[in-house]
């Protein structure tokens, strides 16, 4: 790669883009252009190495060693890369170190290990307990494919013997997926004849079976995966495999090509996905950083001074920090995306919101109660076996000293699940060497503290060993290898059943308001004040001033946009719990005998009116039409991950078929009221949440880091969970509306077609590309507010060797919406309050980029001076 533009250092902005078999790389060629006039400075990709034909994410790679064929291939990517580095724009690729897809018949690596077993050359790249404590399966992987028990499997005949394998080889066909057996094996089985291991015969299910018993797999029905796996999977997902990526042979075969092609000059930057999984989440990363640094010197021209970008998806718990010594860049921008959340919400809601959701769905309005009854159903239920396995590994710990060795296993088990029902974040770093650091030191003390509470009192002692044995204490030289085993086991599997637990369990269950439940959100926290905004931002600054900053994403449950209108709902509790119950009596005829329980219910309706389109019209009965058809599968997902009425393991369709029908006939019986009073209290919301919406994309474009755009996000995301929020972006729309180069005020006059949000996506990151420096280094500074709605402004400035530039805007605008009808400020109501600037500021002129006033700084500033709309952008000139 030795044309072009080197693209901007740090990047200004990211677009996240979803490559896939219907959007391949060539498809993003003609956007690159309008990716520039929008002010991206770096295309966010995706995984782009082969997975599994057909996928939608790229997340289940099969071959990391070829860019997928799929997505256009590497010709395909240089193609898209050279049209990037022609605009000077760069390419960040997100990457999967954690697994890889298994099953089937695509993943050459995972077929050798189950042909050759622990001697295969890749034995050791996937993480296989290879001794388990089940003695059946020493020396096996058990295969939890099957649809049936492994005996119906035999007699049914589906279990077939073929010539698919490699070169001819021997192997047996199940479905899609495909099991090589031993070579040694062959000359018998070419003995016998293939016809003679027809299982649907006496005598070939004996003879199938004594051959399987032989093999290097053992298979299972799929039922059997959370009890007795001997695998490491990425959560719960029998077909993906977790690789041992800090085996030095393991990490260079995986990153072989992506080092090339950074190398090169085609890749600038990373993200990690899913890095809590690694085994050693620091030595990952810090290993990353020093193949990138040294691959640094190879790449062309100016890329050579140019670090990589490299930033991690790392979900933090509250009070959690991503750790300093990573050498990355910061985290992918959960934590922003919670933080600004939760500064949209008034905190006088949380009270009568939670008391209302606990009267309508007879659960708790606590969400520590909630999470710690998900913890512990899915440790049973999805993680039983990992929990047996740290138990064994942590009973061995105990078997080294004549001191614990009565400890029992039993005991160790029940205590290991107290702590890991209240551990507050994903995971800790420690090892048996070093111990634990400071920040792991609090998180587990916490954790014992809530253990204590709930264990067994015969079982106290017990915690206090293991709090020693995983981390708590320096090991003993003699103890270092089995203790640091069990600190693995233990914080490989705290990660897991937090993320199925917590995020894929208790977020569904959980509906006090479902705007403040989302990944990596602190639920607990209702809303924060804007002090405790800024002393978050001003925290960013000091530690990674350039992590990424997100509030969408391919895996949010619901649009920024959705969450932006819910949150308005705060503001308003004692209009919505009446309208819900006056909902809930309208619909007694829409309701079948098997109907949707009342939690249920409230969520629907809260999705209903987050998410009503801005366009969609009651009595549109095709445009009610399709937004059923996204809320059905939504809804589906919803009740599924739940896990309380249905399950994606065994559905309850008569309950599923009830809420499906009282959904559906909500949104296309013809003529219904409710259906339009449902819309007229969406669009009753809808103007305070376009707003904050406005907000937080403005927040996010202008605090220390590096803003992402998720794909089509540039107008109103009233997207819900996947697939929804993957569906085709209509880029011809958006295009035409940035061509028409209207300013946010002007866009504003007609809102509702989101062309506002992209006017003030365009004009902040124009802002961006014309002061790089000053957003990439410039302090955060807080400027206090007086007068009337002071405790709602959010203000600050930018600053930055005599450049500056301030932000403004106001949150809670649902009882201000006098003073913005249509979004346009009224001044005159809003002279009451003002901003304190800087003093180096004051006599200085200044651009309120929005709608293009000039404006004199002055030391106060009122909000009618400064907005012409909720928001405002002031470029403060060089001169007075």
């Amino acid at each position: 790669m030795t044309q072009a533009q080197a693209p901007a250092y740090p990047p200004r902005a990211t677009m996240r883009m979803q490559f896939h078999k219907d959007f391949p790389f060539q498809a993003a060629i003609p956007l690159v252009p309008y990716l520039r006039k929008l002010g991206i400075s770096h295309l966010y990709s995706s995984p782009i190495l082969t997975a599994r034909a057909g996928s939608m994410h790229g997340y289940d790679v099969v071959d990391p060693t070829t860019v997928n064929p799929e997505l256009g291939g590497e010709e395909g990517f240089r193609a898209l890369v050279a049209a990037l580095r022609a605009e000077g724009l760069g390419m960040i690729v997100d990457i999967v170190p954690n697994h890889m897809a298994v099953g089937r018949d695509d993943n050459a690596w995972w077929l050798d290990v189950l042909a050759y077993g622990r001697g295969s050359r890749f034995g050791h790249f996937f993480d296989i307990d290879w001794e388990p404590a089940d003695p059946a399966l020493d020396g096996k992987i058990l295969l939890p494919t099957l649809g049936m028990s492994y005996g119906e499997a035999l007699r049914s005949g589906e279990l077939k013997i073929t010539r698919e394998g490699r070169r001819g080889g021997l192997t047996l066909r199940y479905a899609d997926h495909l099991f090589p057996l031993r070579p040694q094996d062959r000359l018998e089985i070419e003995a016998n004849g293939l016809e003679a291991y027809d299982g649907t015969t006496p005598e070939g299910e004996a003879l199938l079976h004594a051959l399987l018993e032989k093999q290097n797999f053992r298979l299972a029905s799929w039922t059997v995966a959370g009890d007795e796996i001997n695998w490491r999977r990425f959560f719960d997902v029998n077909e993906l495999a977790g690789l041992r990526i800090s085996d030095p042979a393991v990490f260079e075969a995986t990153h072989e090509l992506l080092l090339r092609l950074y190398a090169e000059g085609l890749i600038d930057g990373f993200r990690v996905d899913h890095i809590d999984g690694l085994a050693d989440p620091k030595l990952y990363a810090r290993n990353l950083r020093e193949h990138l640094e040294e691959a640094q010197r190879e790449r062309p021209g100016e890329l050579a001074r140019q670090p990589a970008y490299l930033v991690v998806e790392k979900i933090l718990g509250p009070g959690e920090r991503l750790p300093a010594d990573w050498k990355v860049d910061g985290a992918s921008g959960y934590d922003f995306m919670d933080d600004v959340s939760a500064l949209l919400h008034d905190p006088r809601g949380e009270e009568k919101l939670g008391a209302f959701w606990a009267e309508i769905s007879g659960r708790s309005p606590d969400f520590h109660a909630e999470e710690e009854i998900a913890r512990r159903e899915i440790l049973d239920r999805s993680f039983s076996a990992q929990l047996d396995q740290a138990t064994n590994a942590l009973h061995a710990v105990a078997r080294l000293d004549y001191h614990t060795r009565d400890t029992p296993r039993a005991a160790i088990r029940r205590a290991l699940t107290e702590l890991l029902v209240h551990f507050p974040a994903y995971r800790t770093y420690a090892s048996a060497a070093t111990g634990r650091t400071e920040a792991d030191k609090e998180l587990f003390g916490r954790a014992l503290e809530k253990a204590r509470q709930t264990i067994l009192p015969a079982d106290a002692p017990v915690l206090d060993l293991l709090d020693k044995w995983l981390g708590g204490e320096v090991g003993p030289a003699d103890q270092l290898y089995l203790r640091d085993r069990a600190i693995q086991r233990f914080q490989q599997l705290s990660a897991p059943v937090a993320a199925k637990a917590v995020e894929d369990t208790a977020f569904y269950r959980y509906g006090r308001l479902i705007s403040r439940t989302d990944v990596g959100f602190d639920v607990a926290t209702f809303s924060i004040s804007v002090e405790t905004f800024h002393d978050k931002m001003i925290a960013r600054a000091k530690s990674f001033p350039r992590a990424m900053l997100t509030t969408a994403t391919h895996d949010h449950k619901r649009g920024e946009d959705v969450r932006a209108r819910v949150a308005v709902l705060s503001e308003i509790p004692e209009d919505w719990a009446e309208a819900v119950t006056r909902w809930r009596a309208a619909a007694e005829p829409l309701r079948s005998e098997a109907a949707p329980a009342p939690g249920d219910e409230a969520i629907l309706y809260q999705t209903l009116v987050g998410a009503w389109p801005h366009d969609l019209a009651p009595d549109d009965l095709e445009g009610c039409k399709a937004f059923a058809e996204r809320l059905v599968a939504w809804q589906e997902k919803a009740m599924r991950e739940a896990k309380l009425a249905t399950d994606w393991s065994k559905q309850n369709e008569p309950y599923e078929t009830a809420a499906r029908e009282l959904l559906t006939r909500l949104l296309t019986e013809p003529g219904l009221p409710l259906r339009a009073e449902i819309a007229a209290f969406a669009d009753r919301i809808g103007l305070a949440g376009a707003a904050n919406g406005l907000l937080q994309i403005l927040l996010k474009l202008t605090v220390p880091g590096v803003p992402d755009t998720y794909q089509g996000t540039e107008y109103w995301d009233l997207t819900l969970v996947d697939p929804d929020n993957r569906r085709p972006v209509d880029y011809p729309a958006r295009e035409a509306s940035l061509a028409r180069g209207e300013t946010v005020l002007e866009a504003a006059e007609h809102w509702r077609d989101g062309a506002v949000k992209q006017a003030l996506i365009s004009t902040v990151l124009a802002e961006r590309r014309k002061r790089a420096a000053l957003f990439a280094d410039g302090a955060y500074t807080p400027l206090k507010a007086e007068g009337g709605n002071a405790d709602d402004v959010v203000a600050f400035a930018r600053t930055l060797n005599g450049e500056a530039v301030c932000v403004v805007g106001l949150r809670n605008l649902y009882d201000k919406q006098t003073s913005f009808p249509s979004l346009v400020a009224k001044p005159e109501l809003l002279r009451e309050c003002h901003v304190t600037l800087p003093s180096e500021l004051v006599g200085r002129s200044a651009t309120e980029l929005f709608s293009g006033r000039k404006v004199a700084l002055q030391a106060k500033i009122s909000l009618a001076d400064a907005l012409s709309l909720p928001v405002a952008l002031l470029s403060v000139g060089d001169g007075a």
